[in-house]
């Protein structure tokens, strides 16, 4: 019966004084602790840019595994995945199983490769491995650290927005009190312990995020009358929610899933990944760091998914009178006790900024070392540039679009059209000049934008495979025709 009375009950946060302090103490805590982990680490840190841009290339592979995974899920899993199971069920599985499929393809063929070349060559950011020994390699580094600080900084002002949607459902706070907030930690590690800081603490969010994940999960499931209520549940609301096929996909199943695949395979062009990449202590323990990547990302995002279903059936309206996406800590308030509220705000809190702090110090790198090199060697200089990265965030998460579950995946996107394509050449040590890798980052966010915003076809497959195809094909045609003039004239 306790179920019954959920779903008729108003989704709103207790007023209760004594409850919310309750809560407060236990999220202040948490962070607390996490603040602490990256606090520590500066202890470790050596006051040189090498150390603050890829920790000196020594980071652990449990480390790299488990910052990898809390900077790729982020505010995506807790509030947008969960919204997005929420509104469609269960076919959203199949958005968890082509990203996770597309992610591993992309570590597995690739980060080994990264991690040799990059220390090979010397360079510490992802525009300086795109530009290395090319001509032109100044435009190369200049372009693509531009496209990082705009693409990857609106991704970072929406895990702080995200973490603020959070909050202020749960203390009733203004949402810019929330982003405040999420700004100070980041700049409290970012700006003392650089990338090892990062690293930290991003090891310890996961272990809030996965933890808290479960708790709920398991409460959910419970609930509802273990799996088969659940299924029942939905059932009774939507029979579309039990139908593993997604509706209204205008070209069927296979184009909707390769394209959630090649998404995932996206993760070639994240510069805030491929940094996990170039920082594991060796390239042989890469394939180790995936795997524990893998296995708990994939225990998170299935448990995501299942918050957002047993959401659908406690809290059926949040679909008319509220927003999904704030399934998850609407969820956390009707059936955990005020400590465990206080454990799964601080488990979405922990998810945003695991990836917030990464992206900004990606786009630091990217505006310290590639668009103004001259203060590539000043440790000053670089910690300055995370500062002033930091306050552009902030100002594009007071004014942005609050919608987490379209700017992750559209920025996501861009990034992966317009660096992924030039990053797998770069790894496999193909020729190539200016003009063409220009042509190929600009035709492949081109391509991306023209899909989603002006053909409004990402319901057909995501635009990540238009737009790693049209920068790849670019390259391709190139190098054809290059061949064959080489030919031509050998004769």
């Amino acid at each position: 019966m306790r179920n019954s009375r959920i779903c008729q009950a108003t989704p709103v946060f207790r007023a209760d004084m004594e409850n919310q302090t309750l809560i407060a103490i236990t999220f202040v805590g948490i962070l607390g602790l996490i603040v602490s982990v990256g606090a520590y680490s500066a202890h470790r840190t050596q006051s040189t840019t090498d150390d603050y841009l890829l920790a000196s290339r020594s980071v652990n592979p449990w480390l790299t595994a488990f910052s990898a995974m809390s900077t790729g899920q982020s505010g995506l899993l807790f509030l947008g995945q969960v919204g997005f199971a929420y509104k469609i069920g269960i076919s959203a599985i199949w958005l968890t199983i082509g990203w996770a499929i597309g992610d591993y393809l992309g570590w597995w063929l690739f980060f080994k490769r990264l991690r040799q070349v990059s220390e090979e060559t010397s360079t510490d950011t992802v525009s300086a491995f795109l530009a290395q020994n090319s001509r032109g390699a100044r435009w190369i580094s200049f372009i693509s650290g531009l496209i990082i600080l705009a693409f990857l900084g609106a991704y970072a002002a929406s895990q702080l927005g995200a973490g603020s949607k959070a909050l202020s459902v749960a203390f009733g706070w203004n949402y810019s009190l929330g982003v405040f907030l999420g700004v100070g930690i980041v700049i409290i590690y970012c700006f003392s312990g650089g990338v090892r800081a990062d690293i930290w603490t991003d090891a310890a969010q996961s272990a809030v995020m996965v933890s808290s994940l479960l708790l709920l999960f398991t409460v959910a499931i419970i609930t509802c009358g273990g799996f088969g209520g659940l299924w029942n549940g939905m059932a009774t609301i939507d029979p579309q929610l039990i139908n593993f096929s997604p509706t209204n996909l205008p070209l069927g199943f296979v184009p909707f899933f390769v394209g959630w695949i090649v998404a995932g395979f996206g993760v070639v062009g994240q510069p805030h990944i491929l940094t996990r990449g170039m920082a594991i202590d060796s390239a042989d323990n890469v394939m180790l760091s995936l795997n524990i990547k893998a296995f708990f990302s994939l225990v998170n995002s299935f448990a995501a998914l299942g918050v957002g279903m047993a959401a659908r059936v406690i809290l059926p309206e949040l679909m008319t009178n509220g927003d999904p996406e704030l399934a998850l800590p609407f969820l956390a308030q009707q059936l955990l006790p005020d400590v465990f509220v206080g454990l799964m705000l601080a488990g979405i809190f922990a998810a945003t900024i695991s990836t917030a702090d990464s992206q900004i110090l990606c786009c630091s790198a990217a505006l310290t070392q590639d668009m103004f090199p001259q203060f590539a060697k000043s440790y000053r200089w670089v910690k300055l540039g995370t500062l002033a990265v930091t306050a552009i965030v902030f100002s594009i998460a007071l004014v942005g679009d609050r919608n987490v579950f379209f700017l992750v995946t559209f920025s996501w996107s861009a990034l992966a059209s317009g660096l992924g394509p030039l990053l797998i050449v770069r790894v496999l040590r193909q020729p190539i000049n200016l003009a063409i890798a220009l042509t190929m980052m600009g035709i492949g966010i081109g391509t991306a934008l023209l899909w989603n915003q002006g053909l409004k076809l990402s319901g057909v497959t995501n635009e990540v495979l238009p737009g790693m195809v049209a920068g790849g094909l670019v390259y391709g045609i190139w190098a054809i025709l290059t061949r064959r003039t080489v030919t031509s004239t050998s004769q």
